[in-house]
């Protein structure tokens, strides 16, 4: 896959959410969370962001969980300039990007540095409301 958001530092144990058996996702996808606590991988700016796949989940292998990263410091490409300390959202090509809103609903994580375009930057993973804590 390309552009895929890589571990750095780990802050706890990936988590499992439920995911469809037919449903191919790969390692460091960006997912999105729909309701019952179900991830799929991320296809739309606007959605309420999951987590980071921990592991490839292989279509229709009959499995109907996904260890899903909720917290940690990951590497990520910048799709238009970053800034530290910008909230960042996600593309729809696995690319991070400043944030659309604040209200928290598509936030990912916190830049930890600035970048450019095509650059490489490390974020602290944060989804969704969490900018309260920061």
């Amino acid at each position: 896959m390309a552009n895929e958001h890589t571990l750095i530092v780990e802050y706890s144990s990936p988590i499992g959410f439920t995911c469809a058996n037919g449903t191919g996702i790969e390692k460091g996808a960006v997912l999105q969370m729909t309701d019952p606590m179900t991830a799929s991988a991320a296809s739309a700016i606007s959605q309420f962001p999951a987590g980071i796949a921990a592991t490839e989940k292989i279509a229709s292998d009959g499995k109907t969980k996904i260890a899903v990263y909720r917290d940690g410091i990951f590497k990520g490409t910048c799709s238009g300039a970053i800034a530290i300390g910008d909230p960042i959202g996600t593309d729809v090509s696995n690319l991070i990007s400043k944030a659309l809103t604040v209200s928290g609903c598509n936030v990912l994580g916190i830049a930890l540095e600035t970048g450019a375009n095509t650059e490489t930057i490390l974020y602290e993973l944060r989804p969704f409301g969490m900018l309260g804590m920061i």
